[in-house]
């Protein structure tokens, strides 16, 4: 029997682009006004979300599962960071599992995790999991409705 398979964006849902921005000085935020993705090495400082790679673990022994995230097209540390969050905190779930796509509505899979509609995530071919809504406003929200 084939697992349904999850794909999970990254900022907003594994790790927390605030506590990057909370590292970085004003003048460089300043600089990068508007456009604060953008800023160099910003990846490298996010932490991970509160029980974003336990739940992610959990899934695991049930669905097949992927990262599926956009990486800032002017800022090209953000892709490298990403895998290296990745590495670091989900190696041993999700080797060689990362997709980087500013187009997630070509993927097709059964549910899709991710904190904002944009780049195809609204239009995905499955089921578009909002984290941070009304109805899943956490992990354990998650957790208890892919579980049940």
């Amino acid at each position: 029997m084939n697992k349904k398979r999850i794909y999970f964006d990254m900022d907003g849902v594994l790790v927390d682009f605030e506590s990057g921005l909370a590292k970085v000085d004003e003048a460089t935020k300043d600089q990068y006004k508007g456009k604060l993705d953008e800023i160099p090495g910003l990846f490298a400082l996010m932490d991970p979300i509160a029980g974003a790679a336990e739940v992610v673990r959990l899934l695991a022994r049930n669905y097949d599962l992927f990262i599926l995230t956009t990486s800032p097209w002017n800022n090209p540390t953000a892709a490298y960071y990403n895998i290296e969050l990745v590495k670091k905190h989900l190696y041993d779930i999700v080797h060689k599992r990362v997709i980087i796509t500013h187009h997630k509505d070509l993927l097709e899979g059964d549910y899709l995790i991710d904190d904002r509609g944009k780049n195809g995530a609204s239009e995905f071919k499955g089921e578009w999991i909002k984290f941070g809504s009304e109805q899943f406003p956490d992990w354990e929200t998650i957790l208890k409705y892919l579980l049940m």
